[in-house]
């Protein structure tokens, strides 16, 4: 294991500098589960959730919390991100939805977190919306799947 970057030899927390970084192509996937009651699933199929289509609703949301993932990360850099996706797998008989997030960006440092918040947002924005249905769902799994560029070099889990 590497040291932690984000504090100084005091133990004081800082943001990492990457000034001297280069700017190159960085990219990451991550993805998260929510396992819902064959009701829930029911109506996230069936479109009849009162606030609205789970899935659009919760791709708006997941791409709004990549894009603010610094503002929820203390030492997460603010990122000028070129795209962010969310994607659904949909297992109707384990009444599971997974849900995938890819953030890109060129830059100076990884866009690891802005993958791992959206999913996460995606996922429960996904349990907001279907609450008031069955409020035994739950959220696991979340984990990165995959990260291009940057110093580190590629990572798939």
């Amino acid at each position: 294991m590497s040291e932690f970057t984000h504090f100084d030899e005091k133990g004081n927390a800082y943001m990492v500098d990457v000034s001297d970084k280069e700017i190159t192509r960085r990219s990451a996937t991550a993805q998260g589960s929510i396992a819902v009651s064959r009701e829930v699933m029911d109506a996230v199929k069936g479109k009849s959730i009162k606030k609205g289509d789970v899935f659009t609703v919760s791709q708006t949301a997941g791409i709004m919390g990549t894009k603010r993932t610094s503002d929820l990360i203390p030492m997460c850099h603010p990122l000028s991100l070129t795209n962010a996706k969310i994607s659904f797998e949909v297992d109707e008989e384990a009444s599971v939805i997974t849900a995938f997030c890819t953030a890109v960006t060129d830059g100076k440092t990884g866009v690891e977190m802005e993958a791992l918040t959206g999913v996460s947002v995606a996922l429960l924005t996904i349990y907001d919306m279907c609450k008031a249905i069955d409020k035994r769902m739950v959220i696991s799994d979340i984990h990165l799947v995959q990260k291009k560029g940057g110093k580190s070099g590629d990572f798939t889990f």
